[in-house]
């Protein structure tokens, strides 16, 4: 028994004329006549009484109409999600984030999804540092992640969703605290709270590279697993740290971040980063709905920047 055979025997039963059935499949009658009559034998049963002016089901056709249709439902509902699947408009990306940088724009990119693309579901895996991220998406454990700028991969395309400035965090009873900038040589002789400098964090990377530029090597005074508990330390006055603008909502209390005069670079990007290999539909659908509701900022005066030079804007 084929699915052609089954459509045949759903179209004759609805019809009950052949000649209709047959100008439904889209063939000469003959040819329907031989599948139903092969079909009959194949299944052991007569499925229609045929006389010169009329076709009837028999109890037996009328018994196996019902599966009948259930089968071609079936088919239809699976060639219905194939080409949703090709279309984008169903599947899964799994979606890399870390939590204090990511508190705008992953919701933003969520509620998009499901509202444009509810077929589409986010599997959202929370990851520390970028060059995790990065190794994971290169493994193909993820399809996509928010991560701050790194160098440029060959493997892998980026777009920048936001501009980060580089600032410095401190308790709101320090001796700078009432500046409007600092410079980081005025930072030398203080406490410095650290993110771990062992698991690929850009962020502490540009501090100690900041530090160094600026004559001295930051003293760590303590080490934090996140930018949310770095910010609560400096908050308990254990020590100051460098952060950037887009995390300071995480930590609104007992914390002045002022702007750090003259360093570079001044500036990180956020940024949205995938395998440029990658075939998902679903992740190109993603990625387009990611442009309304996340745009690209306008970056004219970051052209020098050399986090951004090789970079695909896609």
């Amino acid at each position: 028994m084929e699915l052609r055979d089954i459509e045949a025997f759903v179209a004759v039963a609805e019809e009950l004329h052949f000649g209709r059935a047959a100008a439904r499949l889209h063939i000469s009658q003959p040819p329907l006549s031989n599948r139903i009559r092969q079909l009959e034998a194949d299944l052991k049963v007569s499925l229609f009484t045929r006389s010169t002016r009329s076709v009837t089901l028999t109890d037996a056709g009328q018994r196996l109409l019902g599966p009948a249709r259930q089968v071609l439902t079936q088919l239809s509902l699976t060639r219905a999600v194939a080409e949703a699947i090709v279309a984008g408009e169903t599947g899964r990306v799994r979606v890399g984030f870390a939590g204090a940088s990511t508190q705008r724009s992953l919701p933003i990119l969520s509620r998009a999804i499901r509202e444009l693309h509810p077929g589409i579901e986010l599997q959202l895996q929370s990851q520390a540092y970028v060059f995790t991220a990065m190794e994971m998406l290169r493994d193909g454990s993820l399809d996509l992640a928010f991560a701050r700028l790194p160098s440029p991969d060959p493997d892998l395309d980026f777009r920048v969703i936001e501009v980060e400035e580089i600032v410095c965090a401190l308790p709101t009873g320090h001796r700078l605290a009432r500046r409007e900038s600092v410079r980081l040589t005025d930072l030398r002789n203080e406490g410095f709270i650290s993110l771990p400098d062992d698991q690929g964090s850009i962020l502490q990377a540009t501090m100690s590279a900041l530090c160094v530029t600026a004559g001295f090597t930051p003293r760590v005074t303590q080490y934090a697993p996140d930018s949310a508990t770095a910010l609560a330390l400096v908050a308990a006055g254990v020590g100051v740290t460098i952060t950037l603008s887009t995390v300071q909502p995480v930590q609104p209390m007992e914390v002045v971040y002022l702007p750090l005069e003259d360093i570079s670079p001044s500036h990180m990007f956020a940024t949205l980063a995938w395998r440029r290999a990658d075939p998902s539909p679903a992740l190109r659908t993603v990625l387009k709905a990611s442009e309304g509701s996340l745009p690209t900022p306008d970056l004219s005066r970051f052209a020098n920047n050399p986090f951004l030079i090789g970079i695909g804007q896609e």
